[in-house]
């Protein structure tokens, strides 16, 4: 992996910082991803976007390649972790395939003493179309204290299919009414607009990670 090139919120000295990754098809700088970042660091959260090296190459003007294989994303996410921890605590994760690549290595970083809590956003419990395929066996042992925001019809994974999932006892599940995978609500179902929503969804979060302090 290259030198990683980070986006910072930064939100004061003593904030504790969420080192932030993108989804599979969009850049750290996607409208989701700049929202909630800077919704974070308004509230008291140090924010730490990165982008995954394939992101970064297409960003350059590579091929639009899919993600590696998931070994390699964990192993690019280590570094990203070794290259901004600090004297703040940390919280790791991020929105629908970085919340998952996060929750694969979470265990092992907070048993290092590297990070106090995991923060998934649209969590992929399974692929879209695909609810048989569950990408939850980890979930199941999970023993570092977990928030995952879902909206309650993300196609990869609604609140009805989520009931019947054995998940840790550490994983808080946060329901976001209405929410797509992208946290969305219809507003004629629920009166919000997207962004008013993710601005519950950041005094959630950002209320949820200093708590991990």
């Amino acid at each position: 992996m290259a030198e990683i090139a980070f986006l910072m919120d930064e939100a004061g000295l003593t904030a504790p910082t969420f080192l932030f990754a993108h989804g599979a098809g969009a850049t750290m700088e996607a409208p989701f991803m700049e929202f909630i970042a800077t919704g974070l660091a308004q509230r008291g959260v140090r924010v730490a976007r990165f982008e995954f090296t394939y992101m970064a190459e297409r960003r350059r003007g590579g091929p639009k390649r899919p993600p590696p294989k998931v070994e390699l994303l964990q192993a690019e996410f280590r570094e990203a972790v070794d290259a901004v921890s600090g004297d703040c605590p940390l919280v790791i994760g991020g929105k629908s395939m970085g919340g998952r690549v996060a929750s694969l290595i979470a265990d092992d970083l907070r048993t290092k003493g590297e990070i106090s809590g995991l923060l998934c956003l649209g969590y992929p419990f399974h692929p879209q179309g695909k609810p048989e395929r569950l990408r939850t066996a980890h979930l199941e042992k999970l023993q570092t204290p977990t928030l995952i925001c879902q909206g309650t019809r993300d196609p990869f994974g609604t609140s009805l299919e989520v009931a019947s999932y054995k998940i840790s006892e550490q994983i808080e599940l946060a329901w976001v009414e209405d929410g797509d995978h992208d946290l969305k609500p219809r507003k004629r179902v629920t009166g919000l607009s997207h962004e008013e929503q993710l601005e519950r969804v950041c005094d959630v979060a950002a209320a949820w990670i200093r708590s991990q302090s």
